[in-house]
């Protein structure tokens, strides 16, 4: 209001009312600078309540918009105190882009990663990511123009730039947590030693377990016809039971027991490569319970089970001899010493 009624007061060829008026508009200029960046702080927290685009990295994007103006409102400032177009300003600009291309490269490659990774769908605020080469392993808490903040496991934050996400490799865990089981993968090892045929005894005893009942049963109904057929007598010795096929067996329907084991998803028990440390038996399941506390529960609770059951099947875990095992080895010798 001031700046079109004053040159009706004054004459707009005095120099103060001319640089009054240079005044005002700069004034007018910084308003409309501060509405803008208010209007896009207001359409980031409307924008960040809707739950389709909860969690993109919209900070970024914001933070772009409002660095865009204030380089409009800077320009057109200059122009106006030195009495010259903007459009001659930006053919300035433009011949001294590789200085700026220098002194904002951070900025501008903070902006083209940012538009990556959300047109990537590659990262989300709140997302769990780990990078071991930088010592990320948390939680995103915040993803802007130039940096994006991690609170780790430890609560300490991690701060990397964003193009260092588009650059190298990162693990991202929200695809298990939308998945439908958090994979459970462990072995035990088994005593070489202890692996042998099953005798008749032994596979009366495993019939009184229930989950193996049906199964032996029907192991050996293929072990008698293959004995007693005369294409392929020796076949039989394929059906023959181990108490280690008898343990594998049971695993495999004890997890198809389990309530917290997704039956969807690959569900099995095998064996690995054998080793000096013995046979190795690897669970493989993916648990329907993905919380990380209740997780580690689950998986536990499930390996207490295998563990107590081992001697059930004539089996035995290995495991290194520990300074007790050496003790008792020597203790009968010391006690004959002592005795003499």
């Amino acid at each position: 209001l001031i700046y079109f009624l004053l040159p009706l007061a004054f004459p707009p060829e005095s120099g103060m009312v001319a640089f009054v008026l240079k005044l005002l508009l700069i004034y007018v200029i910084a308003v409309v600078l501060r509405f803008v960046n208010a209007f896009l702080k207001a359409l980031h927290d409307v924008a960040d309540q809707k739950e389709e685009l909860q969690g993109k990295p919209l900070k970024g994007l914001m933070q772009t918009g409002q660095v865009i103006a204030f380089f409009v409102c800077i320009i057109l400032i200059i122009s106006i105190l030195i009495d010259k177009s903007p459009a001659r300003l930006l053919a300035g600009l433009g011949a001294s882009a590789a200085i700026l291309m220098l002194v904002f490269k951070d900025s501008i490659m903070g902006l083209v990663s940012g538009i990556q990774l959300t047109a990537n769908d590659m990262l989300h605020v709140g997302d769990w990511i780990s990078m071991s080469k930088y010592g990320v392993n948390g939680r995103v808490t915040e993803v802007t123009l130039n940096t994006v903040k991690i609170q780790n496991f430890d609560n300490t934050v991690t701060t990397v730039p964003p193009f260092i996400l588009t650059g190298d490799s990162f693990q991202n865990w929200r695809w298990m947590q939308e998945s439908g089981g958090r994979r459970i993968m462990r072995s035990i090892n088994i005593d070489l030693g202890s692996v042998r045929f099953c005798t008749p005894e032994m596979t009366e005893k495993y019939k009184d377990i229930e989950l193996l009942h049906d199964y032996i049963v029907q192991r050996e109904t293929e072990f008698d016809r293959y004995r007693n057929g005369a294409e392929n007598p020796n076949g039989a010795d394929f059906f023959r039971l181990t108490n280690l096929t008898v343990f594998r067996a049971y695993l495999n329907l004890y997890l198809k027991k389990l309530a917290v084991v997704n039956h969807e998803l690959t569900c099995m028990v095998r064996h690995l490569q054998p080793t000096p440390n013995g046979i190795p038996v690897e669970v493989y399941c993916f648990s329907v319970i993905k919380e990380w506390v209740a997780y580690e529960s689950v998986q536990a609770d499930l390996f207490d089970h295998i563990i107590a059951v081992v001697p059930e099947f004539d089996l035995v875990l290995f495991q290194n001899p520990s300074g007790n095992d050496i003790q008792r080895i020597f203790r009968p010798a010391r006690n004959v010493a002592a005795g003499a």
